[in-house]
């Protein structure tokens, strides 16, 4: 009896043993479902919104926009490019660039914020023409606290000098930039031009204007393409007689929120769009779009007109815009 305890002690050890392997390899998948939750625990808790099957799983967990979750553009610096260069507050810190990027540049961790003014070519600063920015042809005066315009390099070709406080446009302005196409004096306090300040300008094709304090349009280049003087005092005595009958490339023509009385004719059978919304219009004639001598006449060109917000009625004068291939915008 004494010889066969050990061995029924071994035997009652590899039963046991036995039963622990077996119970996982049995029902591993008992033991990873998770016990249910006394739900005594969370009768203070509204559940009924969140309620979780495989019905609606999809509706209350979409993963679809996963990757809109988190801004992968963060983990690099933004450069924003467009024609609104920033102006260096001090012009010494252009040429501070210049002697520091003489070097190899020592490599910078990503920022949030858009870098105030461009990195220059290593070896060269960008060009200065205080108070204002130079690149290329392109001038750059925004928000500089100018009251006139200061002298341009002979080369430019468009100059921005928005958001200042420009009072006028005088004759020496813009000597001998015989190369300037676009000039936007936006948002300035214009309110008087000299005679003859936009005449040397054989290259002008754009003219900005808007939000000043005009009483009267300056006499324009024969090559304008674009002028918008919205948001001004012009009326109708501010205009010369005629003044855009000869302008034979006149594509673009806001003179919207203004003081005009009547319609500017005659108008050049290039414009494409005219916009005279908000102004004190009241009638016009019949030839005023249309050429009432030519039967069968179709003006092609002429497919934008705002007359919105003027006291005249349109369905007064249907003969005026019979030629037009679309009715202009207006009260009828």
């Amino acid at each position: 009896g004494r010889r066969m305890c050990p061995l029924g002690w071994l035997a009652v050890a590899t039963l046991c043993l036995g039963t622990l392997w077996a119970v996982p390899a049995e029902d591993r998948s008992r033991r990873a479902a998770k016990p249910k939750a006394d739900p005594s625990l969370y009768e203070n808790l509204d559940l009924n919104n969140y309620e979780l099957t495989s019905d609606n799983y999809g509706e209350i967990l979409d993963l679809s926009n996963y990757e809109e979750l988190y801004d992968y553009g963060d983990l690099v610096p933004k450069v924003e490019v467009g024609t609104l260069a920033p102006r260096p507050k001090d012009p010494q810190t252009l040429l501070d660039l210049g002697e520091t990027t003489a070097g190899t540049p020592k490599p910078q961790p990503p920022s949030r914020e858009t870098p105030k003014v461009q990195p220059p070519i290593p070896g060269q600063g960008l060009p200065s023409c205080p108070p204002c920015l130079c690149l290329g042809s392109s001038v750059y005066c925004d928000d500089a606290g100018l009251e006139r315009l200061p002298a341009l390099p002979p080369h430019t070709a468009y100059l921005y000098a928005r958001f200042n406080r420009i009072r006028a446009l005088r004759r020496g302005d813009f000597a001998g930039l015989e190369k300037l196409k676009r000039i936007d004096l936006s948002s300035n306090s214009i309110s008087w031009a000299e005679a003859g300040a936009l005449r040397g300008l054989p290259g002008l094709r754009e003219l900005l204007l808007p939000e000043n304090l005009l009483t009267a349009l300056p006499e324009l280049p024969a090559g304008i393409v674009r002028l918008d003087a919205r948001r001004n005092r012009i009326g109708s005595a501010g205009l010369r007689p005629e003044a855009f009958r000869d302008l034979k490339q006149l594509q673009f023509l806001h003179l919207s929120d203004n003081q005009l009385d009547f319609i500017p004719v005659p108008l050049p059978e290039s414009l494409r769009s005219l916009h005279l919304q908000n102004n004190n219009i009241q009638t016009m004639h019949e030839d005023t779009f249309c050429d009432s001598h030519e039967q069968g006449h179709i003006r092609r060109e002429l497919e934008d007109i705002r007359l919105d917000g003027n006291p005249i009625n349109l369905s007064l004068f249907p003969n005026a815009f019979s030629c037009l291939p679309r009715l202009p915008t207006g009260r009828f």
